[in-house]
């Protein structure tokens, strides 16, 4: 059986990386566009970025769209006001967003259950009162403006990323960095902790585990990964707006890696995949779009209980 499992995933992987290198070819003629597909990703890094702290190591976080919005804040004020270099301030708005995400984990940490989520939410919703007020700085409720992603000049080539299509395989490359990392992760010693600790928490603490290190650890490197899809974000759409800080933005991570599967890896990028296009074309029908969403997600709960990944398991099985 370990068998057929290996093989069947040997051959999704594959496939979805076809799909995905192809997608700015095929998505036009169904009535789509590069930056959707960009934006795909970018939403799907950060979904499942989320997913490594709620689906692998159990702990509910409502809070991750506060470093999503401050590293696409710090990439956009580096870009604004401190150094029109693309490189330093995707770099910039990964370590702010990172170093938030490690300070605030290292103050919650000790809290569990519904307290460690309110927890996050509380801490969010600070960053997203600082730039929705500082009016001078952030731009407040308009959003921050007036700065563009430049061409990244490495000396012996020079990447123009303004283009749409040359800014997807960019993206799409960092995806697949992160995503090598994260499965590294989740594959080595440390991993298997976290999914012990996910399993039983009391009998992890009896194998004198150190829980809250591992947890802290875990919400840092989460946070690192959904600061780097905020950074993209950011540089997808030169705008930086408050309600990337927003719990609410918080909830549709969380919603993504429900409906694709919060216990498969790839299950939150398929649920991004959904919950996006869903989105984009539906928002061109009715204002009510939502509710179309909320549908999606009841029927996966009460039908899918694994999230749509969990069918592919199933057949692997």
């Amino acid at each position: 059986m370990n068998q057929r499992i290996y093989t069947r995933q040997s051959f999704y992987q594959p496939v979805l990386w076809l799909v995905l290198l192809t997608m700015p070819y095929w998505i036009t003629p169904l009535g789509g566009y590069t930056d959707l597909a960009s934006r795909l990703l970018v939403i799907g890094l950060a979904a499942m970025a989320t997913n490594l702290l709620i689906g692998h190591t159990g702990v509910m976080s409502f809070g991750h769209a506060a470093y999503f919005g401050l590293g696409a804040y710090a990439t956009g004020l580096t870009l604004k006001y401190l150094m029109p270099s693309t490189p330093v301030a995707f770099l910039v708005g990964i370590l702010v967003g990172t170093l938030g995400g490690m300070v605030i984990g290292y103050l919650i940490v000790r809290l569990r259950g519904i307290y460690f989520a309110l927890a996050t939410i509380a801490f969010g919703q600070v960053f997203y009162f600082i730039a929705f007020r500082w009016n001078t700085v952030t731009g407040g409720d308009n959003g921050l403006r007036g700065f563009q992603r430049l061409p990244i000049d490495l000396g012996f080539m020079k990447f123009d990323i303004t283009s749409s299509l040359v800014y997807y395989y960019v993206v799409l490359a960092v995806l697949a960095v992160c995503a090598f990392a994260m499965a590294t992760i989740l594959r080595s010693p440390f991993g298997h902790t976290l999914q012990a600790i996910r399993e039983n928490e009391r009998r992890a603490q009896f194998l004198s585990i150190p829980i809250n290190r591992h947890l802290w650890i875990a919400y840092t490197l989460s946070c690192f990964f959904v600061a780097v899809a905020g950074s993209l974000y950011a540089l997808l759409n030169n705008f930086a707006s408050p309600h990337d800080l927003y719990w609410t933005q918080s909830g549709d991570f969380v919603l993504m890696a429900v409906i694709g599967g919060m216990r498969s890896f790839w299950g939150p990028l398929l649920g991004a995949a959904i919950f996006v296009v869903a989105q984009d074309y539906l928002s061109g029908i009715t204002q009510d779009w939502m509710f179309f969403i909320g549908l999606i997600f009841v029927l996966v709960v009460l039908l899918l209980p694994r999230g749509i990944a969990g069918l592919f398991q199933r057949r692997a099985s």
